[in-house]
């Protein structure tokens, strides 16, 4: 059984709730839209007094740091549009609407990490062999200091909105401005390092800079290609598994997916009931288990329902065997 529109539920007693009253995509994509634009807010204007102090002093370690911020300000372009086409409902072309617009987003976004990353490891190296005396060391510490406030307020926002949310995308983005927050604080120690007779400090700090870049970029894209695949956290399935076992009418669960569709997460799930069962009664344990799984999982965007007699339950049932029409060759549909 499928449904493709939610109904209202309206329960008696202690508690009533309501699944699709307001399409939760919506709140959602409203949500995003929102974390990004003030997520650019505060990054925009750090990356901007970085850069100027950068170009006071000389330091490679801040110009690394900048250039990660302005990347990281930067992120937030693929992300709006990516929740603005989220909005738009699904048509005949995108049945499923343009949740994976979100996806693509999160690697346009791995891209520009790994893409300053490789810029700042150039300017850093440089550096080693092409040394230059900083000038205003107390404005590189003041820098930094900006950096880390303005990176961790933002990086606090945009893991919160993207939990709310569900979004992969949004979360990696706030993991990545705080670690661009410690890497502000990185610059700090090499400015104090310069100032204590080290000037290799300023390029080392780069560097260093460089290598936290690149785990971001390691880590960031196994969850974003995880969810561009297809892959999910097993326990979701197994939580599925269970909201399903106790329902009245469920005599076996069949074959359980689910995927993501930028932050909005579906389910396909194959239930047995007794054959002797009318259509009816069947269609109505579907409904039920819908709703259940809709009810206790929070994260579930919809769920999609078949229903199966008890004696040819699972996919294995609805293979095909070999055979021909007219004079096609022989085939059968697995």
């Amino acid at each position: 059984m499928s449904n493709q529109k939610s109904k209202k539920h309206e329960h008696s007693g202690e508690h009533g709730h309501t699944h699709g009253a307001v399409d939760p995509s919506i709140i959602t994509t409203e949500r995003g839209i929102w974390a990004v634009k003030w997520s650019f807010i505060g990054l925009f204007p750090t990356a901007i007094i970085q850069l100027i102090i950068v170009l006071l002093t000389g330091s490679v370690a801040l110009l690394a740091d900048t250039i990660h911020n302005f990347g990281d300000a930067a992120t937030t372009i693929p992300l709006w549009i990516a929740f603005a086409l989220a909005r738009r409902p699904a048509s005949k072309r995108f049945t499923y609407g343009y949740g994976k617009v979100e996806d693509i987003a999160g690697v346009i976004i791995v891209l520009i990490i790994l893409s300053s990353a490789i810029i700042a490891g150039y300017e850093s190296i440089n550096r080693f062999f092409n040394p230059q005396p900083l000038n205003f060391l107390w404005a590189v510490m003041l820098a930094a200091i900006v950096g880390f406030a303005g990176n961790e307020i933002v990086a606090r926002f945009r893991i919160k909105i993207g939990k709310e949310i569900g979004s992969a995308a949004l979360i990696a983005d706030g993991n990545h401005a705080r670690v661009d927050g410690f890497t502000s604080l990185a610059v700090l120690f090499g400015a104090v390092g310069v100032y204590l007779g080290f000037p290799l400090a300023d390029p080392l700090i780069g560097l260093l800079i460089t290598v936290v870049i690149f785990k971001i970029v390691w880590d960031s894209g196994k969850s974003v290609f995880t969810r561009l695949i297809d892959g999910v956290d097993p326990e979701v399935v197994d939580e599925i598994k269970h909201s399903i076992t106790h329902i009245k009418g469920v005599q076996d669960i069949g074959e359980i997916r689910v995927r993501w569709l930028g932050h909005r997460l579906h389910a396909e799930v194959n239930i047995a009931v007794d054959p002797d069962l009318s259509v009816e009664e069947g269609h109505e344990i579907a409904k039920e288990v819908r709703h259940q799984l809709l009810h206790h999982l929070e994260y579930l965007s919809n769920a999609t329902i078949h229903v199966d007699p008890l004696d040819a339950s699972g996919e294995k049932y609805h293979s095909i065997s070999n055979h021909t029409h007219g004079s096609s060759p022989m085939h059968s549909h697995k």
